[in-house]
């Protein structure tokens, strides 16, 4: 990757050097003519491409990822697209009619703020303090990634 990155820069340079133009329109040219998937890594599971990827810690929150786990060798994507906006429908959607256990919350998968999530998302009962502190841990790495970033789920 750095390379291809070392090479993009030269060649950017090359153009400024050439053309006249300022290095800012040069910037300009290079985004206009790169598009997302110009940017992804394409997956080695099945075939899915994904933007980056998410180290899931399974000593710190095992019941969530004993559940992802199960849920992609049931069949489940490995990546999840960030749908923030579309998170309580998805939630909403996935719990139908699962009731509710004292004691435990329902963990989906893939996850409520991911567009795969909703409708057919495998549901565990897990305790709520694996759950919530999950949830918190993902919002927080994901946080800095726009909705439609694609992520992959590894874990470790």
């Amino acid at each position: 990757m750095k390379s291809i990155v070392s090479i993009i820069l030269k060649l950017m340079l090359l153009s400024f050097i050439l053309t006249g133009c300022s290095l800012n329109e040069v910037v300009d040219l290079a985004l206009e003519n790169t598009t997302k998937s110009d940017t992804t890594v394409p997956s080695k599971n099945n075939g899915e491409n994904y933007d980056v990827t998410l180290s899931f810690p399974s000593e710190k929150y095992p019941e969530t990822a004993n559940h992802i786990i199960n849920a992609i060798e049931s069949g489940e994507s490995s990546v999840c697209t960030i749908d923030r906006d579309g998170a309580d429908e998805n939630r909403d959607k996935s719990l139908d009619g699962i009731p509710t256990k004292e004691g435990y919350d329902r963990d989906e998968f893939p996850m409520a703020m991911c567009e795969e999530g909703g409708e057919g998302a495998d549901i565990e009962y897990i305790s709520p303090s694996d759950n919530r502190g999950a949830g918190s841990w993902v919002s927080h790495q994901l946080s800095d990634y726009p909705d439609g970033t694609r992520v992959k789920f590894i874990v470790e």
